[in-house]
C-alpha cells in the first residue's frame, strides 16, 4: 500500500510540474500576443503623426529626425542599454548564454518596456525601422521574467517568446515556427516543440481576437504564367542576394566596431553619430519624396497590388535609410524595411519584364533581399508565402531564395542577425 502511495505521489507530482510548465508557455503567449499586437497599433499611429508633419511643415523632418535620433539613441545609452538595432541579436544571445544574470541583461521586463517606447519614438520621428524584430526581443524578455518561476526551461521560453513574436506580429504562426527553428536555434528540439508551439497559438489567437484573422500584405494570386517568365526568378535572386548581402555586411562592420579614428570618433559622440545618421535619413527621405520613412509596409502592399509603381530610386533609398536608423543605436528592426526594399527591387526589375506580372516580381524581390539579409531561406519563403496567402508561387519563391542565399555569402559569410549575436556574447580570452 505505502509503494502504490509512493507512486501515486510520485506520478502526480511529475504531472504537475508538466501542467505547469504548459501553463506558463500558454499564458505567455497570450502575454507576448497582447504586448504584439499594442506595439503593432501604437507603430501605425506613430508613423501617422510623422507623416502628418511632414506633409504640414516638410521643413520640420530636417530637425525632428536627426534631434529624435539624438534623443533616441541618449536613452537608449543611458537607461535601457542593450536595446539597440532590432533586438533579434540580443534574443538570440540569450539564449546561448547560461548565467540568468547575464541573461537579464538582454531580456528583462525593463529591456521590453524601453524597447517598446524606444521603437516607438523613433518611428514617431521618421526612423526607417520595423517593429517585428522588437516584437521578438519584447517576447524573449516577458517569457524570460515568467522564466523566473521556472528556471530549469529558461532557454525554451526565450525561444518561445521570439517564435510567438514574430507569428503574432504578421499574423504568420506557421512562419514563427519555422523562424524558431531556422534562425533562433537552429535545431529542432523535440523537447519543447510542442511547448512552442502552444506558445504560437495561444499569441495567435490573442492577435486574432484583437486584430481578426487578416493577410498581412492582402491576398495575391499572382504567378509565372509561362515558362519565358522563370528567367526572373535567377535575376530577383542574385540581384536580392547581393543587395541584401551588402546591407549586412554594412551592419555587421558598423556592430563589431569600425577600426582607426572612424571607429574611435563614434565610440566617443555616440549621440552626435546618431544626430549624423537622422540627418541623413531626412536627405533620403527628401530624394523619395518621404516615401523611406516608417516600416515600409504601405509602399510594399501598394507594390504588391500594382496601386502605384515605386519610385526608380525607392530601393537604394530605403536599403540606405536603413542602414543609418540600424547603425547608430536606434531601436527598430530591420524585417519589415527588408521586405520593403525587396518589394523596390523587385519593382525595378519589372521595367525590364513588362510582361511579368508585377505582384510575382515584388514577391520574388521581398523574398530575395530578406533571404540575403539573414540568410535563412525556410524563413523567407514561408513568411513571404504566409503573408500574401500566395501558394502557388512557392516553388519559385524557394529557388529564389537558394539562390540569394548564395549570392549573398560571396558578399556576407553569415546572416546579420546571427552575426550580431556576437557582439553580446563574452569574448574568449585571448592566447597569449
Amino acid at each position: 500500500m505505502a509503494l502504490v502511495t509512493t507512486r501515486f505521489s510520485r506520478n502526480f507530482y511529475v504531472q504537475s510540474r508538466r501542467w505547469q510548465r504548459r501553463l506558463i508557455f500558454i499564458a505567455g503567449g497570450l502575454v507576448v500576443g497582447a504586448a504584439a499586437v499594442a506595439l503593432a497599433m501604437l507603430s501605425d499611429r506613430a508613423m501617422l503623426a510623422f507623416h502628418r508633419l511632414r506633409e504640414a511643415a516638410p521643413w520640420a523632418v530636417y530637425l525632428v529626425t536627426p534631434l529624435g535620433f539624438g534623443l533616441t539613441a541618449y536613452l537608449a545609452n543611458r537607461y535601457f542599454p542593450n536595446t539597440g538595432g532590432s533586438g533579434i541579436p540580443q534574443a538570440i544571445a540569450a539564449r546561448a548564454l547560461s548565467d540568468p544574470a547575464e541573461r537579464g541583461k538582454l531580456v528583462s521586463v525593463r529591456i521590453a518596456i524601453g524597447k517598446i517606447l524606444l521603437t516607438l519614438l523613433g518611428l514617431l520621428v521618421g526612423a526607417s525601422t520595423g517593429r517585428e524584430g522588437p516584437s521578438v526581443q519584447v517576447g524573449a524578455s516577458l517569457m524570460f521574467a515568467l522564466g523566473r518561476v521556472s528556471r530549469r526551461h529558461q532557454s525554451g521560453l526565450i525561444l518561445a517568446g521570439s517564435a510567438a513574436g514574430v507569428a503574432a506580429a504578421f499574423n504568420t504562426p506557421l512562419a514563427g515556427i519555422v523562424f524558431a527553428i531556422e534562425e533562433m536555434s537552429r535545431s529542432f528540439e523535440t523537447r519543447t516543440s510542442g511547448l512552442i508551439i502552444g506558445t504560437i497559438i495561444a499569441a495567435g489567437v490573442t492577435s486574432m481576437a484583437i486584430l481578426g484573422n487578416y493577410t498581412y500584405f492582402g491576398t495575391t494570386e499572382a504567378v509565372l504564367q509561362n515558362w519565358s517568365d522563370w528567367l526572373v526568378v535567377p535575376v530577383c535572386g542574385v540581384a536580392g542576394g547581393l543587395m541584401g548581402g551588402l546591407f549586412a555586411r554594412i551592419l555587421i562592420a558598423f556592430g563589431a566596431g569600425l577600426p582607426g579614428r572612424a571607429g574611435r570618433w563614434i565610440r566617443s559622440r555616440p549621440i552626435l553619430f546618431a544626430i549624423g545618421c537622422g540627418m541623413a535619413v531626412a536627405l533620403c527621405g527628401f530624394l523619395s519624396g518621404g516615401a523611406i520613412h516608417g516600416t515600409g509596409y504601405a509602399e510594399a502592399k501598394a507594390a504588391l497590388h500594382a496601386q502605384e509603381a515605386l519610385p526608380v530610386a525607392y530601393a537604394p533609398l530605403k536599403m540606405l535609410a536603413t542602414v543609418f536608423s540600424s547603425i547608430c543605436g536606434v531601436p527598430g528592426g530591420i524585417f519589415s524595411p527588408s521586405l520593403s526594399v525587396g518589394a523596390g527591387v523587385g519593382s525595378e526589375i519589372a521595367r525590364l519584364f513588362p510582361e511579368t506580372p508585377i505582384g510575382a516580381l515584388v514577391l520574388l524581390g521581398m523574398v530575395s533581399y530578406f533571404t540575403g539579409v539573414v540568410q535563412a531561406p525556410i524563413t523567407g519563403f514561408v513568411i513571404v508565402s504566409e503573408m500574401t496567402d500566395n501558394h502557388e508561387l512557392l516553388v519559385p519563391l524557394m529557388l529564389a531564395a537558394l539562390i540569394a542565399q548564395g549570392t549573398s555569402r560571396l558578399i556576407c559569410r553569415e546572416g546579420v542577425y546571427h552575426a550580431l549575436s556576437k557582439n553580446f556574447l563574452p569574448r574568449p580570452p585571448s592566447s597569449a
